[in-house]
């Protein structure tokens, strides 16, 4: 089996917010994936273009589009666990027994760092054996699918990028159907404060308002108990 070390080094920080250092990097990136050649020809090609298009592009610009496509929706997400688990208390255990796969391996991370970030999942994978971590990707496989297929829907090039993955996991890269994702401005409105409450919370203007009868206690009944 072909080492992948650097290449999967290279794919994380193809995954990475793209500011000065990472730009800088980028041209070094793509020699790298085509020096270790553990990826067919085509797909090198498309990482290629993908570093040069983000080197090229307005900084403020890549930097905007990355935020948009990775950190304003579920789907897209490069967090793991928030396609298995979301917001749910098992993302917490999850995380745990994640860490302590690092641990075991003699992998620390760094604090500012979150263990089911793709990102730092690669880096941990790029330390192991090319068998341990082509195991290790094809436990996510339905997680990056459904990456994969969300970034295809969008006609973004970072799909190539996940697909990369899926293949030294050793899987295809297919598309899966995604379904349709509420925005996320949406998700997370509040109602508006001083509008009217209802039993579910408050209700928006021109909904009906519940009406609720409290018995009047006969005067006198006060002191009744003094």
């Amino acid at each position: 089996m072909k080492t992948q070390r650097h290449t999967l080094r290279a794919l994380a920080l193809l995954l990475s917010y793209p500011d000065a250092r990472v730009r800088d990097l980028l041209p070094l990136v793509a020699d790298a994936i085509d020096a270790e050649g553990a990826l067919p020809a085509p797909r090198r090609q498309e990482l290629r273009k993908l570093a040069h298009a983000i080197v090229r592009m307005d900084p403020v610009d890549a930097e905007t589009q990355f935020v948009e496509l990775f950190d304003r929706g579920r789907s897209t997400s490069l967090h793991l666990f928030e396609h298995v688990h979301g917001d749910s208390r098992e993302r917490g255990p999850a995380m745990i027994d994640l860490v302590k796969t690092y641990e075991t391996a003699g992998l620390l991370i760094a604090p500012h760092e979150v263990p089911d970030h793709l990102c730092v999942v690669l880096e941990f994978a790029s330390t192991q054996p090319a068998p341990v971590a082509r195991e290790f990707l094809g436990e996510m496989a339905h997680i990056l699918t459904a990456v994969f297929s969300a970034l295809r829907q969008r006609d973004s090039a970072y799909a190539s990028v996940v697909a990369a993955i899926l293949e030294l996991a050793g899987h295809r890269a297919e598309a899966v159907p995604v379904a349709d994702e509420q925005p996320l401005d949406e998700a997370w409105a509040e109602p508006m404060a001083f509008d009217g409450c209802s039993t579910q919370g408050q209700a928006r203007p021109g909904q009906p308002q519940p009406l609720h009868f409290v018995r009047k206690a006969p005067a006198g009944a006060v002191g009744a108990r003094a």
